[in-house]
């Protein structure tokens, strides 16, 4: 059951496609305050009410907020999730074996195959790889199994509402709005996770208007149904904006000097070779412009040469550890190599088919993994420390082949 869902109350919109109806029939113009019923949240009604106002002011018509805006009540789940964002942390070597699965890489290989036609165009059209805008397609939704499916007005109002974010939610809110006034969706179909992310490359409402496009021609910038061409579009018209350079790689992997030190200095792959920095092969890595040395996981684990179209990703989210994930992937689905140097784990690692194995024990043991598919997220790493526990070890979360064998054990 939905936390307080016993106490909270629907709010709805009174009067939804016209004037409010009084006893003495009235003019009233389209901006006048509407009656809003009472919910098990009088303040949130009145926030609804006063933000009506500012959302009118800013173009949005009575008509389509009173629509977008009935049913609306507070969602204290979601606000839990922004409270608790930061809970869970990776390593970058964790963050990548979920990233770049072998289940990743093979659903984006088919996800090619099947959506060739459209991706070659949007390639050949916005000069952004196939390979890349699947790799951002992977990342934000799973290929588009996880969309989100939370009614996004419900969910911008709570946050904005809420006030740790306000400002910067009313504003994702209003651009919501202003989405709905276009006619490119409607507020029913209109969902996204908690946050406000929608659709297949999960784009938030004020990126949508700067970027997203209709690709397909119906009239409709519709990155949520079940053909994501006006999304994946959307995606490579947003990194070509931003300075997508077609043919250069977002980085390759590299040999460094022992006991080198890098610094944030851009070279030439030319100047690097001069400096001992050279390809896996041995050689100069390929002149493709201006690149930096990129350690993740320091001297110690693998080193990569990132030119311009990295800190490109990195304008779709700001994490280097997102940046290397899509990079990667997009590798992977192109029939590249794995990353060749081993990270610096401190515990022997499990193979892919190890850690479903683990999960499956720690299902059958009873501990709430809810997916049996190799990613070990924080659900599972919680689980791995509850077992832990109960077997009076170090709780370390690791999905380790000393854990493996303890699990097979018990």
């Amino acid at each position: 059951m939905r936390p307080g869902s016993g106490v909270i109350v629907a709010a709805a919109v009174v009067a939804v496609d016209g004037p409010v109806r009084s006893l003495r029939p009235q003019a009233r113009p389209e901006g006048a305050a509407r009656v809003v019923l009472a919910s098990g949240n009088a303040n949130f009604d009145r926030w609804i009410n006063g933000f009506r106002g500012r959302a009118l002011s800013q173009g949005i018509s009575a008509r389509v907020f009173d629509r977008a805006f009935q049913g609306v009540r507070y969602d204290p789940e979601v606000v839990a999730k922004d409270r608790n964002q930061s809970e869970f942390k990776r390593e970058i070597w964790d963050y990548l074996d979920s990233a770049v699965s072998p289940v990743r890489v093979e659903n984006g290989q088919k996800a090619l195959r099947q959506h060739r036609r459209a991706l070659e165009r949007i390639e050949a059209h916005y000069g952004v790889e196939k390979e890349v805008v699947a790799a951002v397609w992977g990342m934000e939704s799973t290929y588009g199994e996880r969309l989100g499916d939370l009614p996004l007005i419900q969910s911008m109002a709570t946050l904005a509402f809420d006030g740790r974010r306000g400002a910067f939610f009313e504003k994702q809110l209003v651009a919501a709005l202003q989405i709905l006034q276009s006619g490119d969706v409607t507020p029913e179909n209109m969902k996204g996770s908690w946050a406000g992310a929608m659709g297949h490359t999960q784009f938030m409402p004020t990126s949508y208007l700067a970027y997203a496009v209709d690709f397909t021609g119906d009239g409709k910038r519709d990155i949520w149904s079940a053909d994501p061409t006006d999304a994946l579009a959307s995606t490579a018209a947003y990194l070509k904006r931003f300075g997508w350079r077609k043919g250069m790689p977002w980085g390759v992997e590299v040999r460094v000097p022992r006991g080198a030190s890098f610094g944030e200095a851009k070279r030439m792959p030319s100047d690097w070779a001069a400096r001992g920095v050279t390809g896996l092969d041995g050689r100069a890595v390929r002149d493709h412009g201006a690149a930096r040395i990129f350690q993740p996981a320091g001297a110690a684990g693998p080193s990569f040469m990132v030119f311009a179209n990295f800190d490109v990703i990195k304008r779709y989210n700001n994490s280097n550890a997102y940046a290397l994930g899509v990079g990667h992937l997009s590798d992977r689905i192109g029939g590249g190599p794995e990353i060749k140097a081993a990270w610096p784990r401190g515990y022997d690692p499990l193979s892919f088919d190890e850690r479903m194995e683990m999960q499956r024990l720690l299902q059958r043991k009873g501990y709430a993994v809810e997916k049996i598919d190799g990613i070990v997220g924080p659900n599972t790493v919680n689980a791995i420390r509850a077992f832990q526990q109960s077997r009076g070890v170090a709780q370390d979360g690791l999905p380790s082949q000393q854990l493996l064998a303890l699990l097979r054990r018990s």
